[in-house]
């Protein structure tokens, strides 16, 4: 198994994203801190991954709330002495979001303080464990949107995962001494409730942002937890500071 023995802390947990990535590292032997917002789906995720035969906690945390945070990290920490990945997963995407010129400043500030500020918190809180454990690895989900420019503008969301990169290369560089390895992933548009809930009910929508894409496809769950996956593992164990972008070649589509 690819996680063996590992303690892995999942934020977003209760998302489809999120439960797809605790039942699997679970899978492959790690034992899961699941924390999320949502405890009605997050013990939907602890509860499947006992069913199938692993081991896991739920833990109801709001990653933009410091004090929730460090509640998750002291509680997975107690019941399995350890922590070894912290997968940043949680985020938002309002459909409010827009230019600059139209956005509440209300909306800027809560995907600020869920996508920007909740992976300060985790950080914070996770990294001296991670440094008590002998090292780790630390995966902060961006998006593609910070590596282009986009002509239908969703600013804040666009602001928050380019900071989520120059984060990332940061912690990359201050911590890879210590054998904590610092990765982000770069989704392209993918099929969760996130997306489907307004874009894939919009067929021009749709199909605009299906033309964009090489590949002919939006991505699946399964594209990005498998990335996050090897991450996780020590197979990466040389890969630090890196942003791996799966997007199916749309940042590569001139026209």
């Amino acid at each position: 198994m690819r996680l063996h023995d590992k303690v892995a802390l999942i934020t977003g947990a209760g998302g489809s994203m999120g439960r797809l990535a605790s039942v699997v590292f679970a899978r492959e032997g790690a034992r899961i801190i699941a924390a999320d917002v949502a405890e009605p789906a997050l013990d939907a995720t602890v509860a499947e991954i006992t069913r199938r035969g692993g081991r896991a906690i739920a833990v109801r945390a709001d990653v933009a709330n410091e004090a929730q945070v460090e509640h998750a990290v002291r509680l997975g920490v107690r019941e399995f002495g350890r922590l070894d990945v912290l997968y940043n997963n949680a985020g938002i995407f309002p459909e409010r979001d827009g230019s600059v010129v139209d956005i509440d400043e209300a909306v800027w500030d809560q995907v600020m303080a869920v996508n920007v500020k909740g992976i300060f918190f985790c950080c914070k809180h996770g990294i001296p464990q991670l440094l008590r454990a002998g090292g780790g690895s630390i995966i902060n989900v961006a998006s593609f949107v910070a590596l282009v420019g986009c002509t239908v503008p969703q600013d804040a969301y666009t602001a928050s995962k380019g900071a989520v990169i120059a984060l990332t290369k940061s912690l990359a560089v201050q911590f890879g001494p210590k054998q904590i390895r610092t990765n982000a992933i770069a989704p392209g548009p993918i099929e969760t409730p996130l997306l489907t809930s307004w874009l894939l009910n919009n067929p021009e929508a749709k199909q605009r942002r299906l033309d964009r894409i090489p590949m002919g496809r939006f991505g699946r769950p399964e594209d990005i937890v498998n990335l996050a996956l090897y991450l996780a593992s020590d197979e990466a164990s040389w890969v630090n500071g890196s942003v791996l972008v799966a997007d199916g070649g749309i940042t590569s589509n001139y026209f």
